[in-house]
């Protein structure tokens, strides 16, 4: 591709862009509780900014409270029958059959969660190396995401509530679960700058975090292109001046196309091409 790009940096968001989404694991957990579609994602989003969810992001919860609290602010169907209404009216959609009650097990969706953000995207991989390589960007992820556990952490926890009913896990326990270890390590090594929630205690969508990230980058917000696949997010971006584009769940091609576009650089490779040539 030829041309030449006034963008400085692309950042790149993690979960649902490099690697799998976590909002498909909390689908698959709705689908086979018989929930209705959206149902747990739409009390998540719903907490705000004091959610269990939200604070564990920003290092503010350990692990084990996390668990327990996540699990409690999922099971409240009275909260939540209500914030599902309030979704579904909003879209203009018939609202379905609401549960009763509902007993959800924060370490276990959670786990599930973190599961599925393990598969990196090759041919997200792939631009991100084709980028690095032209030596022209700043390469970047912006990520909110949590703490992983330590031994002395585990320890510390002290168990109340729910928790009591069982032993504290073991380290190796969580980071099974939790789907850490190499993985993590070899994900962060991918870029020039790997900015994290729970480093910074903020989280997207917090202007601050963006504006924390541009100084960060030393670029401005117009020498910047954001990828990301939650709308909330790439709105506040947006508002800074920042260019972005949306990755979608079921395919990073048409992203990375529009992607192409931006920085002047060709990032997908020939197969691809033709693979989608009817999307061109």
């Amino acid at each position: 591709m030829t041309g030449q790009s006034d963008i400085k940096a692309v950042i790149f968001d993690i979960g649902g862009v490099v690697v799998g989404s976590p909002l498909v694991a909390i689908n698959e957990y709705e689908q086979s509780r018989g929930l209705p579609h959206q149902y747990l994602n739409v009390a998540i989003t719903a907490q705000g900014k004091e959610g269990s969810f939200q604070r564990f992001e920003r290092n503010e919860l350990d692990l084990l409270s996390f668990y327990h609290l996540f699990g409690k602010e999922l099971s409240d169907t009275k909260v939540n029958n209500s914030h599902y209404v309030t979704y579904c009216r909003s879209r203009k959609l018939d609202v379905p059959a609401l549960p009763d009650k509902l007993d959800v097990d924060g370490r276990e969706l959670f786990g599930l969660m973190m599961q599925k953000s393990l598969t990196v995207d090759p041919l997200v991989a792939n631009a991100i190396i084709s980028l690095r390589a032209s030596g022209r960007f700043k390469v970047a992820a912006l990520t909110n995401n949590f703490a992983p556990p330590t031994e002395s952490s585990l320890q510390a926890q002290g168990q109340t509530g729910a928790d009591k009913a069982r032993a504290s896990p073991s380290l190796e326990e969580e980071l099974e679960h939790l789907g850490l270890g190499s993985a993590r390590k070899n994900i962060e090594s991918m870029f020039d700058f790997f900015i994290q929630s729970s480093v910074v205690g903020m989280r997207k969508p917090d202007p601050n975090f963006y504006r924390y990230t541009l100084n960060l980058l030393q670029v401005k917000p117009s020498e910047v292109v954001f990828l990301d696949d939650i709308g909330i997010n790439l709105k506040a971006a947006q508002a800074f001046g920042i260019k972005t584009i949306r990755v979608q769940p079921t395919s990073s091609i048409p992203a990375l196309r529009e992607l192409e576009k931006v920085t002047g650089i060709r990032l997908l490779p020939e197969s691809s091409r033709k693979s989608n040539s009817s999307n061109l």
